[in-house]
């Protein structure tokens, strides 16, 4: 019998989470990635502005937002007493710090060879420090800011994760011919994506768990996400210094998302019912054997060994 969720703080740790990938404790940890830009071109993914520019979009924006969401997941380790969830969340950090600087090493080669992303990575630091960044709050109101940003942390990484599984299994991006360096950094952050899919939102659900705060910051997440990605692309677009890439890149958008060489942007919405049922639980998304089977051939992941 279908009961409605408790509106208000329901603490929990589902222990079907990374917990169910073996009887052996899968560990996230960080890995020494390594990446050399020679030679990728503006356009890596051939014949598609548009399409590369959707993935630029990571790289713009989420160094930024992943720095801001380990920020909140270090102050909530205080509060996590969960042994097993205290590792994954140390874990989930490294990773996100990793992911971070390699989407800023792919947007210093792609300023170099003239994409300024400088105007708007500055628009987003100040819109980060200001909206997500720390506030001089104190007991309870301190305490519920930090809930309010796991809560938005954790909608962010529901998109993460289901684009981190498109990536891992888009043979459309290698029959494009999308260069090999950067078709590697995007699965590879992909397959972590997957890997520690669960992991802010179980912290979410163990410092808070309000099933109204969920679908707030749910939506609060979605809209803000759709509103990003659609004027990073604008900007992106204009930014492109390449005299063959076309014109109208809202079309170009739609007819990428037509021919699956990009994610539909419709996800937007069907995502949210799929996030906000009471019965949801990361660990419905993406298949972690495919994440770790990719993670131990890549080839960046594989050049300098796992981080200490």
């Amino acid at each position: 019998m279908f009961r409605f969720p408790r509106i208000g703080r329901n603490p929990v740790v589902d222990p079907r989470g990374a917990r169910r990938y073996t009887e052996e404790a899968h560990v996230i940890t960080p890995r020494d990635v390594e990446f050399s830009w020679d030679g990728v071109p503006m356009h890596y993914i051939p014949g598609e502005p548009l399409a590369t520019h959707v993935i630029n979009f990571m790289h713009l924006v989420l160094p930024e937002g992943e720095r801001a969401m380990s920020k909140a997941l270090s102050e909530s380790l205080p509060l996590i007493e969960d042994a097993r969830l205290h590792e994954e969340v140390v874990g989930f950090i490294g990773q996100e710090a990793t992911h971070a600087s390699s989407h800023e090493g792919a947007r210093a080669h792609l300023a170099s060879i003239g994409l300024d992303t400088e105007p708007m990575t500055r628009k987003l630091e100040w819109m980060v420090d200001h909206v997500l960044g720390e506030r001089e709050l104190k007991g309870r109101a301190e305490h519920a800011w930090l809930c309010e940003r796991l809560g938005l942390f954790a909608a962010l990484e529901h998109y993460t994760a289901v684009i981190g599984e498109w990536l891992l299994h888009a043979k459309v991006l290698e029959r494009k011919g999308m260069h090999p360096t950067m078709l590697d950094l995007v699965r590879w952050h992909g397959a972590e994506e997957v890997e520690h899919r669960n992991v802010a939102f179980d912290a979410f659900m163990y410092v808070d768990g309000s099933y109204a705060r969920r679908v707030r910051t749910a939506l609060l997440a979605s809209f803000t996400l759709l509103v990003l990605l659609l004027s990073s692309l604008n900007y992106l677009f204009k930014k492109d210094p390449s005299k063959n890439k076309g014109r109208f890149w809202f079309l170009q958008l739609l007819s990428a998302m037509r021919r699956g060489v990009v994610p539909n942007i419709m996800l937007f919405l069907t995502e949210i019912p799929k996030y906000l049922d009471p019965r949801f639980h990361p660990s419905q998304l993406g298949s972690m054997d495919a994440a770790v089977r990719y993670l131990t051939r890549s080839p960046a992941a594989n050049a300098g060994g796992t981080a200490s």
